[in-house]
């Protein structure tokens, strides 16, 4: 009896090891498989979304590469050249990166649903109201409250600021002048009516104001006039503010700016909500700036200029504390 039991007891085991082993093949084996096509599936449905570039290509990927990080697995950002682009099929989103990318966008599919990025507001203002929820953006531009209150932390005795302009451009800085009055600042708006009229204009507006503020106007603030402006303000011992961190290496005195990163928080904010919605939010501002500014144009001036980084904790005070007083 031993022996015999001592002979059949492995094979009963065997029996029943077999048994279960082809039940849980039977069970699992199915699970695996689907696992594996939900798996399979996720990665053929995960969303591509075309990149028009604004043509400087290392910016293009930094920018890419930025918001890429922040969505991560939920797109894929592709850059398609300018001579690729067409009209999006699957209802993918389109990410332009500039003004002549989301313009060229525009062009080539008028339906597309288009986040912009690094594009001032008063370009992309109209289309916004226009297509609500179809077109998205994050300003590039700075606030030109926020601007002229860099001046006012930099020049804590200023109380009136010059604001030159052509009759096209003056009204971009009606909003301001309505609401200096909470910062006791005063501006005033000097009229260039052409190229000849501009030096003059510049001349009366300098007589008048404590520095020069400068508003996103290409018509006013270019390359061809810029340094005209900066030698007859220096002149008269005045500085200009603005209208961007470009202009501070020519020599604008400050100027405040979002980084990079910031813009991309908001960009992958936007997107992440497209894709859960199906539309973009309203775009706001950033709620984040620095201050850029240039310390060889002060000591030329003799001008006491602050650390940046409390030029832009005052500002961000100031603003606070107008609102609150405003409730």
């Amino acid at each position: 009896m031993k022996s015999n039991i001592g002979y059949e007891a492995p094979g009963w085991r065997a029996s029943i090891v077999l048994t279960l082993s082809a039940w849980l093949i039977s069970v699992v084996a199915p699970l695996l498989l689907l696992s594996a096509g939900a798996l399979a599936q996720d990665t053929i449905e995960a969303r591509t979304i075309p990149v028009a570039g604004s043509g400087n290509g290392a910016l293009d990927r930094h920018v890419i590469r930025l918001i890429q990080e922040r969505i991560e697995g939920a797109a894929k950002l592709r850059l398609v050249p300018s001579d690729a682009f067409g009209p999006t099929e699957d209802g993918s989103p389109v990410v332009a990166i500039g003004p002549s990318a989301f313009s060229r966008v525009r062009q080539t599919d008028r339906s597309a649903d288009v986040l912009a990025v690094l594009v001032e507001k008063g370009f992309i203002e109209g289309y916004i109201n226009q297509f609500p929820g179809q077109i998205g953006a994050v300003y590039y531009d700075v606030p030109l409250l926020r601007q002229a209150l860099t001046g006012k932390a930099i020049l804590p005795q200023a109380t009136k600021i010059a604001l030159l302009a052509t009759p096209e451009s003056a009204e971009i800085y009606e909003p301001l002048i309505d609401q200096l009055s909470a910062y006791d600042l005063d501006a005033r708006v000097f009229i260039a009516e052409n190229d000849e009229q501009l030096i003059p204009t510049l001349n009366r507006a300098l007589s008048y104001g404590d520095f020069l503020l400068a508003g996103p106007d290409d018509k006013i603030y270019n390359p061809r006039s810029i340094k005209h402006i900066l030698l007859t303000a220096y002149r008269r011992n005045k500085i200009l503010i603005g209208p961007d961190q470009g202009y501070v290496k020519a020599g604008s005195l400050a100027s405040s700016y979002t980084p990079f990163s910031v813009m991309a928080d908001q960009a992958s904010e936007q997107l992440l909500e497209f894709l859960e919605s199906g539309e973009f939010s309203s775009p706001e501002y950033p709620g984040e700036y620095r201050v850029e500014v240039n310390e060889q144009v002060a000591r030329s001036l003799n001008i006491p200029l602050p650390d940046r980084d409390w030029i832009a904790d005052t500002v961000d005070q100031m603003l606070r504390e107008a609102r609150e007083e405003s409730k």
